[in-house]
């Protein structure tokens, strides 16, 4: 490896270093930069041209005495060293050991840069993965190969999500196989302890591969950190044959890092100052995932998007959106109610359930069951909107069973244990439970063979104890209205909805 040292820096701002009269320098090359108190600094070169060549520093450029740095161009990309040895091992985003074990050591090394997964070499995504969480198997499920975001708020627990997902999550058939990619950018050192508590109590921390940023880390990191884990993922997935899932969170923190960057270097903003190039280079990470022909191992991703202001028309979910295929989207309301995981069935969905479900995947019930569900429950948030403006005492029988069975989904099929695994099977027939609050004749989505095996006739008084107390708070709020309105003639309307 050649390399070729200077002491030419001008410029040191926002995490770059700008060098000038350094001719011959290649676009990525790995940078080693001497401080003038001996610390050695790693970094990158982002831009090269034959005025100057522009570096981003991992360490920051905070207290560089310029006219006393030295800096040396290696002449080669940024890599990482792979073995079997990374799992059960803790890493920063460069793939340097945050565990106090030593480093990895191999023959085998990767630029971390990767491409992604050319369109003529990719498979289709199949093959059910079971996270043991009914709103995502049942309603929104995760196939082998898939790009499935988690589009989250502040505040909400999609940390301790992202945690029961890494620990829960397997193929149904293939467990041996099956290993987790897990990547946290700008978190808290709270958070970092979480997740390595968590994984280590649980066991499966030795089949897990951790690269983790902190908060008070470099932010210009991050930029690296998601590309160092799928580096890791692809030789994992291609060459020991393993089927990967990669966690992320959060990406919101990775384009604010970009954005910082992108501002530093003097690039054009765009939306809510964030660069142009924000789409395609988000593409370049998402789009390293998937199933290639003639290799048995697959890479499935699900990242963590922080929705700024639960804001889902912000550039990062929005962009997310157009490259990924699907969506699971945490709710505030939900949340505020005590229901975990909070996810908003509405608006989430899976693209590509459709082709990881049914007879050979999950149960031959599963996809009329989805349905079914969802139409109910869209009816459900229909009447409980009626509900808060006429009251639940002008509602018909009929339609009070939809408010049983929205309390009663909430609640039981939403709503579930931090360390409560369903199987399919579980998630499955819990819905068929829920669906028998109706009659047979109001299940049109479902086959009547499917009501010939799986239907379990409620009368009355079994459908409203299926409800129990009111999980959303709804129809607590529709009867003191209703009461209210009794009493005082009143037409004030109370805040309702779905």
């Amino acid at each position: 490896m050649s390399t070729k040292e200077y002491r030419t820096a001008v410029e040191a701002r926002g995490g770059l270093l700008v060098m000038k009269h350094t001719p011959g320098v290649a676009f990525g090359d790995r940078v080693s930069i001497e401080d003038h108190s001996g610390g050695v600094r790693n970094g990158q070169v982002i831009r090269s041209s034959n005025e100057e060549v522009l570096i981003l520093v991992f360490e920051g450029v905070d207290d560089l005495d310029l006219e006393n740095t030295w800096v040396r161009f290696l002449d080669a990309p940024v890599e990482i060293a792979l073995s079997p040895e990374l799992l059960g091992r803790e890493f920063n985003g460069l793939g340097e050991p945050r565990d106090g074990r030593p480093p990895v050591l191999s023959s085998l090394r990767r630029a971390v840069g990767g491409s992604a997964i050319n369109p003529a070499a990719r498979t289709y995504p199949r093959e059910f993965i079971q996270t043991g969480i009914s709103t995502i198997d049942g309603l929104n499920s995760l196939v082998r190969g898939q790009k499935l975001p988690i589009f989250t708020g502040s505040g909400l627990p999609h940390n301790r999500l992202a945690a029961q997902i890494v620990r829960q999550a397997r193929l149904k058939n293939e467990d041996a196989s099956f290993s987790i990619v897990f990547a946290a950018m700008g978190v808290s050192y709270a958070d970092a302890k979480f997740f390595r508590d968590e994984f280590a109590s649980s066991g499966v921390l030795r089949n897990v591969v951790m690269f983790i940023n902190l908060a008070d880390d470099p932010p210009v990191e991050r930029l690296t950190l998601p590309r160092t884990a799928l580096t890791a993922a692809e030789y994992l997935a291609y060459d020991l044959d393993r089927h990967v899932l990669v966690v992320m969170t959060d990406m919101t923190y990775y384009a604010e890092a970009l954005r910082e960057v992108a501002t530093s270097k003097g690039d054009v903003p765009a939306r809510k100052g964030y660069p142009g190039y924000l789409y395609s280079d988000l593409a370049e990470i998402y789009e390293r995932c998937g199933r290639i022909h003639h290799r048995h191992g697959s890479i499935t991703m699900m990242p963590v998007v922080s929705m700024p202001s639960d804001d889902i028309t912000h550039p990062i979910p929005d962009l997310t959106g157009y490259i990924t295929e699907g969506q699971i989207v945490l709710s505030r309301e939900l949340d505020n109610q005590g229901i975990y995981p909070p996810v908003h069935i509405s608006p989430s969905l899976s693209r590509l359930m459709k082709d990881g479900i049914g007879k050979d995947d999950t149960r031959e019930d599963h996809p009329r069951v989805a349905a079914q569900l969802y139409a109910l429950y869209a009816r459900a948030l229909e009447t409980r909107n009626l509900a808060s403006i006429i009251g639940a005492d002008e509602l018909s029988s009929h339609d009070r069973r939809y408010l049983t069975f929205a309390d009663a989904f909430d609640r039981r099929f939403v709503g579930q244990g931090e360390n409560e695994e369903r199987s399919i099977e579980a998630t499955l027939d819990l819905a068929w439970e829920l669906m028998s609050i109706f009659p047979k004749d109001g299940l049109t989505r479902v086959s009547e063979a499917d009501i010939a095996k799986h239907y379990r006739e409620l009368d009355e008084e079994q459908a409203s104890s299926l409800g129990g107390g009111p999980a959303s708070g709804v129809t607590t709020a529709v009867q003191s209205h209703s009461r209210r309105k009794r009493r005082t003639g009143s037409g004030a309307q109370p805040s309702g909805g779905g």
